[in-house]
């Protein structure tokens, strides 16, 4: 265990920097005075003296990190970060005579930081103002990872990043520096989140939203998390104009940040537009929103605009893994939420916010299994698998076709479990999916018009330790189980 001393001290250290974006809610307590500046800053407190113990008792422990450090970290950071998010939705909740217990307080933590936006709370327009500010921080955070912004940090502790990086990221900038140094590259992509983050909240601003209001919504939207301090959701606001914004939105973070990055740095936009995963995304999201509107208008539920203007804010909504809705969709033909939901599971991009199997790996087995398809009728053929003008190499075949395998077991298992515990199989098989993907909502109880606030004790942490291994991808988590990754 002691070859685990060094992580633990880089926990500390993001333990540390955590506690400091509880100043957040803190300033925004203090200048709407709700009350609640005491508990922001004694769970600051709390949450700093922690991190500074662990940072400076271990700070002999210096060493560069690991491939199975950066497993172990990534893995122990999304787990203890929601506990310590924890203590102020509890004190503060119990302040205002609205008491909640551990289990779903920790729910609405890792919800908040793993993106996912399902909730367990109810009158959420009733809420003191640093409480939403809070939740939906929570998923700016975690939006990019908080560990890649970490990587910027960890030279300044005496331990590289590399492994870190790769550990944390998925798909084709794992492999690949966009800088010669990860920091800096950590770096570009927080600074292309920030931007997207100051642009999408100004526009929310001018386009009718109160600045707290616009500031709460453009946390959940880049971030494709789709918490709202509202109970209606984006319905609170009625506006076709601030939709369009939030469809804007959501397909640009469903992209690879690092195809922003590039094309950025190198002046030019072509090697956006030619990368084949982006256009795969914004296709299938496009493509699948209007394939919902010409439902909704062909079955007579809405006329041709509205049919257009649901269809397609919905599918992007959900399938983006963001989870806004303006109206019950499930009260559609259940073909569409149908769809939509399983959409998913692989309409996002590699290097976005989102989760979900990602889109990189839905072509690589495409393309691998027409592969296979073509060796059947030409053995001797040379048909290398290819995105765009790379070759995918035979062990990232591999580790697609293992991580579906364990995505496709997790998912089954999880909600043969929720309905071994007497829950519907649509709502118990919805909440899995929604939960792994850190989509949100679900469907049956769980579904828009609904929360999580109905399951067990036990099925809410079946749902919170699915949120884990949706943004951990299940891999580097379940390698922390195997033996061999305790052997030195």
């Amino acid at each position: 265990m002691s070859d685990f001393l060094p992580v633990l001290r880089v926990l500390g250290a993001l333990l540390t920097f955590f506690s400091l974006g509880m100043f957040v809610p803190w300033v925004i307590s203090w200048t709407h005075a709700d009350g609640l500046r005491h508990v922001w800053a004694f769970s600051a407190a709390i949450s700093f003296v922690c991190g500074g113990a662990l940072w400076g008792g271990l700070s002999r422990y210096k060493r560069e990190l690991q491939p199975r450090h950066g497993i172990f970290l990534v893995s122990f950071t999304w787990v203890l970060l929601p506990l310590f998010a924890t203590l102020p939705l509890m004190w503060a909740l119990d302040d205002i005579g609205r008491p909640i217990n551990f289990t779903h307080a920790y729910f609405e933590a890792v919800s908040g930081l793993t993106t996912t936006g399902a909730t367990v709370l109810v009158k959420l327009d009733e809420l003191p103002v640093s409480i939403n500010v809070w939740r939906t921080f929570l998923q700016w955070l975690g939006g990019m990872g908080i560990l890649v912004l970490a990587v910027a940090i960890l030279p300044l502790l005496g331990v590289g990043g590399s492994q870190l990086f790769k550990a944390e990221v998925a798909g084709p900038i794992k492999d690949s520096k966009l800088t010669p140094r990860v920091k800096e590259t950590a770096k570009g992509l927080w600074g292309i989140y920030a931007t997207f983050s100051a642009i999408c909240f100004l526009a929310y601003w001018a386009f009718g939203m109160t600045a707290i209001d616009a500031l709460m919504h453009m946390f959940t939207t880049v971030s494709l998390g789709g918490l709202s301090p509202h109970d209606a959701s984006f319905a609170h606001f009625a506006s076709p104009l601030l939709e369009g914004v939030a469809v804007l939105f959501m397909l640009a973070a469903s992209c690879n940040f690092a195809l922003y990055f590039v094309a950025m740095r190198k002046g030019h936009w072509r090697g956006f537009w030619r990368d084949p995963e982006m256009r795969a995304t914004l296709g299938a999201l496009i493509g699948g929103g209007l394939l919902v509107a010409v439902v909704l208008w062909v079955k007579g539920v809405y006329g041709p605009v509205d049919a257009l203007r649901y269809g397609v804010f919905h599918t992007i909504s959900v399938g983006s893994t963001t989870g806004f809705a303006t109206v019950d969709y499930l009260h559609w033909p259940v073909f569409a939420p149908l769809f939509m939901l399983l959409l998913s599971s692989v309409a996002t991009s590699a290097g976005s916010a989102g989760c979900g199997i990602k889109m990189v790996r839905v072509l690589i087995l495409v393309k691998q299994a027409r592969r296979e398809m073509t060796s059947l009728v030409h053995p001797r053929a040379v048909q290398p698998v290819t995105l765009g003008s790379m070759v995918v190499d035979h062990r990232v075949i591999f580790s697609v076709l293992a991580f579906m395998l364990v995505y496709g077991v997790t998912t089954i298992s999880l909600s043969m479990l929720l309905v071994l515990t007497d829950l519907d199989p649509v709502t118990a098989f919805s909440a899995v999916l929604a939960s792994v993907n850190c989509t949100g909502p679900g469907l049956g109880s769980v579904g828009p018009a609904g929360n999580f606030a109905g399951l067990t004790n036990f099925q809410v942490w079946v749902c919170t330790f699915a949120m884990v291994l949706g943004r951990l991808e299940m891999l580097s988590f379940i390698a922390l189980l195997t033996p061999s990754f305790w052997r030195k």
